[in-house]
């Protein structure tokens, strides 16, 4: 095994200095700091977690905590956010640990077990809800931890969110200039702040151009392509006016869409205009659909480095105002929307 004493060895320096370099001391300047971190990583050096929290103070660990739910083992946009957490985390030297308590424990007990034991540096908190207990429980505590998201009415925290309002407002005023008065909305579960977002971007678009939310035409629920087909047939076939376009809240809800178009007789768009938001998650390109789907289109990846940056800038006490952003998407037109007939 590869101690501290090689890495030291290795670049002529002694294992204090080493230390401090591995551990970002702001007394070592950048280009010891880079030598030896190139060194510890080509000798294949993992530094040992009792070790670093007893120097640092720091055990370089962070954490995600989420409960079970129906359907967890196969949500895969759960899983690349773990993915895509853990690599970045992986790449700034710390380790990016998975807790999941059981469905009906309290998430706020098991937090305050996790941060009692000291072993954490943070946390990242996902899929934030309105009133959300854990932001106000870490925030109480102090202990340092960055949201995938955001609240509406409280933002003094770390986060990294797009602009989920204006993402519905820019498909649904497409619409709208298309000529299109009946437009379906098929979001994500109602009360994740994304969906209200998005639903507000939703209603508030439509009011502005004189035309009320029929609640008819909206559907919230687990983003998967089977809700998408089961809504967008209800809308289609049930619906006393049907609507000739639909939003969808991600690719996979489009492609349901685009199935449930297909099996009415409809065709896309001279029949049904649709607009996604895509998060470029894998194997769900809206290029290759047929016809290739307009998306408004942020991709969740671009999310894993400032979320990274701004929980290490928290455990280190950094200003606040320097781990705070809100992207805006970019609109894909592709060929999924049409003038209404």
């Amino acid at each position: 095994m590869v101690t501290l004493k090689d890495v030291a060895r290795s670049v002529g320096l002694s294992v204090t200095q080493v230390s401090r370099a591995l551990n970002d001391h702001s007394d070592v300047n950048e280009e010891t700091r880079r030598r030896v971190k190139e060194a510890a990583g080509r000798l294949g050096y993992e530094p040992n977690i009792s070790a670093r929290k007893l120097v640092s103070g720091r055990s370089g660990i962070v954490a995600l905590v989420d409960s079970k739910y129906p359907g967890l083992t196969s949500d895969f946009l759960f899983f690349e956010i773990v993915a895509g957490l853990s690599a970045e985390f992986s790449r700034r030297g710390m380790q990016f640990v998975l807790h999941v308590a059981e469905e009906d424990d309290d998430i706020i007990a098991v937090y305050q077990k996790l941060v009692g034991n000291g072993s954490l540096d943070g946390f990242v908190v996902t899929k934030p809800v309105l009133d959300d207990r854990r932001i106000s429980y870490l925030a109480s505590r102090k202990v340092p931890f960055v949201v995938h998201g955001r609240l509406p009415d409280r933002t003094d925290y770390p986060h990294f969110d797009i602009d989920n309002r204006f993402v519905a407002v820019d498909a649904v005023t497409r619409f709208l200039d298309l000529g299109h008065r009946r437009i379906g909305f098929i979001n994500g579960i109602a009360h994740f702040t994304y969906s209200l977002a998005r639903y507000a971007g939703y209603r508030e678009t439509l009011s502005a151009r004189g035309l009320p939310v029929d609640p008819a035409l909206v559907r919230h629920g687990q983003m998967t392509e089977e809700f998408g087909y089961r809504s967008a047939l209800e809308m289609l076939t049930a619906a006393a006016d049907p609507p000739t376009a639909i939003f969808c809240s991600n690719v996979l809800i489009a492609a349901g869409v685009y199935r449930a178009a297909s099996d009415c007789g409809l065709r896309i768009p001279a029949d049904l205009s649709v607009i996604a938001h895509d998060d470029a998650l894998p194997n769900t390109d809206p290029a290759t659909f047929e016809p290739p789907l307009s998306v408004t289109y942020s991709p969740l990846s671009a999310s894993w480095p400032p979320l990274a940056e701004y929980l290490t800038l928290a455990i280190a006490g950094q200003p606040l105002e320097e781990m705070q952003q809100v992207a805006r998407h970019q609109f894909v037109e592709r060929a999924s929307t049409a003038p209404q007939a």
